[in-house]
């Protein structure tokens, strides 16, 4: 028997035995293939199946050489089309695209309110933190987004940003709770279309994509949507006075308002 067909009747060998001899079979097939090496020869390994097609374990033939021949297989030229891009649907991609929109539109509101709390006539630096932490995430979301959609073969498409007001004082509930209800408000939204991008991900028949969605994102938001209301039943509790103060510094020393 030539070495060639040493090496593949080792092949076949080594895929139908059991995990205690396939350590053995494994070192022989390395001795081999080292030896033909040192000969000056080319290895040629022989078909493990028989002709070019073998029987899965659910009955199924993989034909490889076949399949991969299929237009759907067929790697592309074309430098500007993606050659990662597979099973990722228009309505998938445009979907993305708003969502992105979206994080960056509550990234930029959340920037607003930072920078009213920050300001010297208001200086409640607790508040403007937690809204500035806030921006920094919805910005991080829409940046993941937009890895996502590049990994998947898309292509980013930003569109306009709405300008957030500048002042944020309510006459009736103050500054402090009108913010967090609105920061609630923009959570509760954040979710809802987020739920609705999962919601395409299915009627698309994208698993891979729902699941990101729901890994990456819907957790955080119920958890962020929970933090949020429990911070405006206390600013409710503690009405617009040295209430607010004392939230604020809760806030400021990381501790959070308990």
């Amino acid at each position: 028997m030539s070495l060639n067909s040493q090496i593949s009747s080792s092949f076949n060998i080594l895929l139908k035995k059991s995990d205690a001899d396939f350590d053995f079979v494994h070192k022989k097939l390395s001795v081999l293939l080292r030896h033909e090496r040192r000969l000056g020869g080319t290895v040629r390994c022989g078909s493990m199946v028989e002709g070019n097609e073998m029987v899965l374990n659910n009955g199924v033939q993989f034909k490889p050489f076949e399949e991969v021949q299929k237009q759907v297989f067929i790697v592309l030229i074309l430098t500007q089309t993606s050659l990662a891009r597979q099973k990722f649907f228009d309505e998938c991609e445009a979907a993305i695209n708003e969502q992105i929109n979206v994080e960056y539109n509550v990234c930029y509101i959340d920037h607003a309110m930072y920078a009213y709390f920050d300001r010297d006539n208001v200086a409640l630096k607790g508040l403007a933190k937690f809204f500035k932490d806030s921006s920094d995430e919805e910005r991080e979301h829409a940046e993941k987004l937009m890895e996502y959609r590049n990994k998947r073969g898309g292509r980013v498409k930003l569109h306009a940003i709405v300008a957030p007001p500048s002042e944020f004082d309510d006459v009736e509930k103050g500054d402090a709770l009108y913010a967090m209800e609105l920061a609630l408000s923009l959570e509760k939204l954040v979710n809802a279309k987020l739920i609705a991008l999962h919601a395409i991900a299915d009627r698309n028949n994208d698993p891979q994509m729902a699941d990101f969605i729901e890994s990456e994102y819907l957790v955080e938001q119920v958890d962020a949507i929970k933090k949020i209301s429990d911070y405006v039943s206390q600013l409710r509790w503690v009405g617009k006075g040295h209430g607010v103060w004392h939230f604020n510094q809760m806030l400021l020393e990381g501790a959070g308002a308990v």
